[in-house]
């Protein structure tokens, strides 16, 4: 019934799409399997994708030729550019989106991407031999062949839902959880744990009180996540933005003795920054109120989300508390918070290329890894499927390095370090963030897709095209002089220091409070000269100039930890030979098994005088 595939991937949210969508644009054949063929690339929470340094990896992903970004901007309802008060290390750009057209989207596109097929069933086992994964078997019994299987499981893998003292399998709300998988793979030496993740009530936009909250518009410019000429929203809907108060935290109080997380029903850890409002009332006490975005769920629905009430609460609770928010109080629930409990596998048992150590051609990507959020599992979904192409055709693995992209962040700190909790990438993770920006995720990324065949042609000659703008946009403002007369009149007005003479554009450009659009407004000549360069182009000249000498030291730092990261550890090295090392070292070394002693040194409790000490070792 089956063919032999190239690559299985297992599960179909925002991990799965990305990986069988790479992997069958560098030409392998894929097969990819789902529960259920209506909620591919479901938006489980939040309608969003993006916001602070979750925008850059969906920005890393659509320069890397993937879909996330397209899908976004296909189906955005509101953009904003986040952090644009701050220097544009920290800009992110975030999309709410509409749910339905966001998955619609998803399966649009991958139904028009040759080699990949679809299959509705769950697994239930792999097919191993000699530790290699070869194939999968379905509930139904089917045995399907494959040279390398991904497995994005979410919060399938043996889920329980929490709704108060209600206990519901499932991996998410009126779906089935899957069982076998995990009690299989650690059969062979993987180790498993608990996670939890919530989400909030939904209700009906129709119930509720705008006037008695805050609007929040979009911007007025939708620049977008990709880098393509995608169509961009011309329309937007305004989110808005309630408090609960004593009342409400009040009211939630009386079910915390009925309250899963605290009555010990859920052993899985949740996630830290994204923590359920009866969380928030007991971790921070202090606080009269907390912040409630009420986001609409797409264009032609009146659902609402209810971002910031993630609760596992009875629902009797949830629907009394949420009644006395501002705006709330004739709301109508169309469904409760709840919590959800889940496997995963500790990622230090992973390779770079985000392979098990333990099974060869086995790849986790997404939740299985111990992260939260769409941005985080797609990223992650990407690398699993361009690598397992790799693999499996004897090529060399793509492998992002720290100081390359967020993706390389992301993946570095869980193969090093692991996590005890939900991990959520933020812009303070990456040391070299200077130069890892939304703006230039093209820049530095697409050439290196373009060579593994993932991105078009199109990408390539659109990345050519920046910079040969960009290049000369620069070359203008540092030859092109401004005569004071000219600028002085304008200086005076921000409080800025006047010129007595000429002066290049690009050294008022270096000022930290004038942009380069202000100088342009008022030098005619220089406005003509640049004319005809995209706006994005005109961004990317000006960032360049203004943070050169931030870039060119975060350039620096990056070639002076290249020693460490070049000095590779062989994979059969015997730490037990280096008698020096402090115990945590040499226990946290033998399990993680670093390929660079850059590596070791990131390693959680290694200190510096065991890196030192190893590197002393390893020269001899």
């Amino acid at each position: 019934m089956f063919p032999k595939y190239n690559v299985i991937v297992v599960g179909a949210g925002h991990a799965g799409c990305e990986a069988a969508a790479a992997a069958a644009n560098m030409g392998s054949k894929v097969l990819l399997v789902t529960m259920n063929m209506q909620t591919i690339a479901q938006m489980s929470c939040n309608p969003a994708m993006g916001g602070i340094a979750k925008g850059q990896i969906v920005r890393e992903i659509d320069a890397m030729g993937g879909y996330s970004g397209i899908v976004s901007d296909l189906s955005t309802i509101q953009f904003r550019m986040l952090n644009k008060s701050k220097g544009p290390a920290m800009w992110s750009p975030r999309t709410q989106n509409d749910r339905h057209l966001f998955a619609s989207k998803w399966r649009e596109m991958l139904e028009n991407t040759p080699n990949v097929d679809f299959y509705q069933d769950s697994v239930q086992e792999l097919i191993i031999k000699n530790n290699k994964a070869c194939g999968v078997i379905t509930s139904l019994g089917h045995k399907i062949e494959a040279d390398a299987v991904v497995i994005t499981s979410g919060t399938f893998l043996n889920g329980i839902i929490h709704i108060g003292e209600k206990q519901i399998g499932g991996g998410r709300v009126a779906e089935k959880s899957a069982t076998g998988i995990t009690e299989q793979l650690v059969s062979f030496g993987l180790e498993s744990d608990r996670l939890k993740t919530g989400t909030p009530p939904r209700v009906d936009g129709r119930s509720l009180d705008y006037s008695k909250m805050e609007i929040q518009d979009g911007d007025e410019e939708v620049v977008g996540f990709s880098y393509l000429n995608i169509p961009r929203a011309k329309d937007q809907r305004p989110c808005h933005i309630t408090y609960t108060d004593s009342r409400v935290h009040d009211i939630l109080k009386t079910g915390f003795d009925r309250s899963p997380m605290y009555q010990g029903r859920i052993e899985g850890v949740g996630p830290r920054y994204c923590p359920s409002i009866e969380d928030k009332i007991n971790r921070f006490a202090d606080r009269e109120r907390h912040q409630l975005f009420v986001e609409p769920e797409g264009w032609n629905t009146v659902e609402i989300y209810v971002n910031g009430f993630s609760t596992s609460l009875p629902e009797e609770v949830q629907y009394e508390a949420l009644r006395m928010v501002p705006g709330f109080a004739n709301a109508r629930m169309f469904r409760p918070g709840y919590a959800i409990e889940y496997d995963y596998f500790q990622p230090t048992q992973l390779t770079y290329t985000l392979e098990t150590k333990a099974i060869e051609h086995l790849y986790f990507a997404g939740q299985i890894n111990g992260t939260t959020g769409y941005e985080e599992a797609a990223c992650q979904g990407i690398m699993a499927g361009i690598n397992a192409h790799l693999k499996i055709n004897n090529q060399a693995p793509l492998i992002l390095k720290r100081s390359e992209a967020y993706i390389g962040v992301l993946i570095d700190d869980l193969i090093s370090k692991g996590t005890e909790e939900p991990y959520r990438m933020f812009t303070s993770r990456a040391e070299f963030r200077t130069l890892l920006r939304q703006d230039n995720a093209d820049l530095r990324l697409t050439e290196l897709s373009y060579k593994l065949g993932l991105a078009k042609e199109e990408r390539m000659r659109r990345v050519d095209e920046k910079n040969k703008q960009v290049n000369e946009i620069k070359s203008i403002l540092n030859n092109e002089s401004i005569e004071p007369e000219l600028i002085n009149e304008f200086l005076e007005s921000i409080e800025s220091a006047t010129i007595s003479e000429k002066q290049k554009a690009s050294k008022l450009v270096l000022r930290p409070n004038i942009s380069l659009q202000q100088i342009l407004d008022h030098t005619p000549d220089l406005k003509t000269k640049v004319a005809g360069n995209d706006t994005e182009c005109l961004e990317q000249a000006e960032i360049q100039i203004k943070y050169e000498r931030y870039i060119e030291k975060e350039k620096e730092i990056v070639d002076r930890m290249a020693a460490l990261e070049n000095k590779l550890i062989p994979v059969q090295f015997d730490y037990d030979k280096v008698a020096a090392l402090s115990i945590e070292a040499l226990q946290k070394f033998k399990k993680i098994r670093p390929l660079t002693l850059g590596q070791a040194s990131r390693i959680s409790g290694v200190n510096p005088s065991d890196v030192q000490i190893l590197m002393v070792y390893m020269g001899r």
